[in-house]
């Protein structure tokens, strides 16, 4: 039933295996390498050795904010980079503020946008099915995303946005301390991991992001593009609840 759910009853197979591990995201096609080069360089540039490290910012750290609230209240008429002039709403987080999982994607969407909320469009649809399948909810788990603005036309987040954001992500993880996190897509994975490896290399096993395990799954728009990728997404959302549990015991 909850592969059902994912839509595994009408998985296709079809699709060449070099097709179907090629890294995809919410704002480009499988076909167009020359952007992931582009994106992949955004990210070194961005967390590569120097941003992240700059901030002094650690998980390990005590939080400088009592509470989410109190972080938001802070930030969100943020304007650190031109997104802040092109945005309708600052798009924080949603969820339990005491979540054992969290969840990061890229950046809020056309959707997130206009109402504040991450995942909030057809991929947030999708991710909440993808909750339902493991016996979760939004109640439960905490989403944010690497940026907390548009990038205008969905495209990719660029070097300084980042390197303004994640600092925000960072700070928003050492209040929640969650004992899992869950990176939806290459950019968001690339972005926590400090790393240009593809997503296909990524996912299908755990890593540690501060102290913390990390999986690296799809983005829920790119199941929504290429229904091949939601076999390899469910086996990933297994491990990860299993861990969920084991942690959460």
């Amino acid at each position: 039933m909850a592969q059902r759910e994912l839509g595994l009853n009408e998985l296709v197979l079809s699709r060449p295996l070099a097709e179907l591990t090629r890294p995809a995201h919410t704002g480009q096609s499988a076909s167009e390498p020359a952007q992931e080069v582009s994106v992949a360089e955004a990210v070194q540039q961005a967390i590569g050795g120097t941003a992240v490290e700059q901030t002094g910012l650690s998980l390990m750290e005590e939080p400088q904010y009592e509470s989410l609230e109190a972080h938001f209240e802070a930030i969100c008429n943020c304007q650190r980079c031109p997104l802040g002039a092109t945005r309708n709403k600052f798009v924080y987080g949603v969820g339990n503020p005491n979540a054992d999982l969290m969840f990061v994607g890229e950046a809020p969407g056309a959707d997130e946008d206009r109402l504040g909320e991450p995942f909030v469009g057809r991929a947030g649809q999708l991710l909440d099915k993808i909750l339902a399948a493991i016996d979760l909810s939004r109640r439960e788990v905490y989403i944010a995303n690497v940026l907390k603005c548009r990038p205008p036309g969905n495209r990719d987040p660029q070097p300084d946005e980042m390197e303004k954001c994640l600092p925000y992500l960072r700070e928003q993880m050492r209040i929640i301390r969650p004992k899992l996190i869950c990176a939806l897509g290459r950019v968001a994975g690339q972005a926590l991991l400090r790393t240009t490896t593809p997503l296909g290399k990524l996912r299908g096993q755990w890593h540690e992001f501060d102290g913390i395990p990390l999986m690296v799954t799809y983005h829920p728009a790119a199941l929504l593009r290429f229904p091949a990728y939601k076999r390899d997404t469910w086996e990933d959302m297994q491990r990860l609840k299993a861990r969920y549990d084991e942690l959460s015991r």
